[in-house]
């Protein structure tokens, strides 16, 4: 497998960091996107990572048991 890169990732990675989002808010994102080999990678890298996300995408809202709902729209 290569890696292909360009310009124009390198830029989107510098705008994305510059937002400052939490560590693993962007590897969730990157699980989102990730084709099948990368999931595999991810997973096994941040298995807790991959739990949270699993159950929240699979609760309603996104909340887990025992979590106050806020009032965020």
């Amino acid at each position: 497998m290569t890696y292909e890169g360009s310009r124009r990732t390198y830029l989107t990675g510098l705008e994305i960091a510059a937002i400052d989002y939490p560590f693993y808010a962007l590897i969730q994102a990157a699980m989102r996107k990730a084709d099948d080999n990368n999931i595999a990678k991810l997973k096994g890298m941040y298995p807790l990572v991959w739990a949270e996300l699993y159950d929240r995408y699979n609760a309603p809202g996104g909340y887990l048991p025992g979590e106050e709902h806020d009032q965020e729209n």
